[in-house]
């Protein structure tokens, strides 16, 4: 058991009705790399306000967040949010950061991870980064699943893939809703940490340019990624980031009242 396991208590703070959890990047490394060394099967999400407001949409989808083994702030307003909330110094806890620190853990442990989704193209691109910047670093196995719906066979080779490549945790990038839906579907039948991280792949890959850390600490990196891809995101951005507004807000009006009380 890793030091320290016994004396985290799992907290959270609802954002908008989903429950997120209180934590520092090193706790939730910590707790992962535990489930890791004994191939459980656990599901950790890195929500945003996208994540938030189409749970607050699809009842199915907020079932699948409220089942999460972790559910951790990666969007800077949802930490903001459990500030407010009185989780005082709580702070984003970025996918992308997320998923190199732990390679850099997993490769000075000799742990495997295994990588799903993004095109082929990203995927080897992302594998020979991580080789080349962590050498000691084990990817036990890559796929990149079409967009269609996988068939029952095609499913079960992929199950059966991840369960004997000795992988402790699973790194996937999928998109928001699709890869939480995944992993909660394959909770129990894969047998190591699923963690759904986004775009990380297409960062660290290189595919796409990730923004400058000045506006990723201010809540900004949304803005840098709509600028990049006006035609695909500005709906979603636009969407997604009005609606938060107009469900926090009286969330937050409501905290600072019973303060001034």
């Amino acid at each position: 058991m890793l030091e320290g396991e016994n004396l985290i208590e799992r907290l959270q703070v609802s954002v908008i009705n989903s429950p997120i959890d209180v934590i520092t990047e090193s706790e939730a490394l910590q707790r992962i790399a535990l489930w890791s060394s004994s191939r459980e099967s656990r599901a950790v999400y890195l929500c945003n306000v996208h994540s938030v407001v189409t749970a607050r949409h699809d009842v199915t989808f907020a079932k699948v967040l409220s089942e999460a083994d972790i559910a951790l702030p990666d969007g800077a307003p949802l930490a903001w949010m459990q500030r407010l909330h009185g989780a005082s110094g709580q702070k984003r806890i970025s996918g992308p950061d997320l998923m190199w620190d732990y390679c850099a853990a997993a490769a000075s442990r000799g742990e495997s991870i295994y990588l799903l989704g993004a095109a082929p193209d990203t995927l080897s691109a992302l594998e020979r980064k991580l080789v080349t910047a962590f050498p000691l670093l084990r990817i036990a196995g890559t796929c990149s699943p079409p967009f269609r719906a996988l068939t029952e066979e095609e499913d079960t080779a992929i199950v059966d893939a991840i369960n004997t490549s000795g992988a402790g945790t699973v790194w996937v990038s999928l998109g928001c809703p699709k890869q939480e839906r995944w992993i909660h579907a394959h909770r129990g039948r894969i047998n190591a940490v699923m963690l759904g991280v986004g775009a990380a792949f297409d960062f660290h890959a290189g595919t796409c340019k990730r923004a400058p850390e000045w506006m990723r600490d201010n809540g900004l990196e949304w803005l840098y990624r709509l600028i990049q891809e006006p035609r695909r995101l500005w709906k979603r951005y636009f969407v997604t980031n009005t609606l938060f507004i107009l469900y926090a807000l009286p969330e937050a009006l409501l905290v600072c009242c019973k303060r001034i009380r």
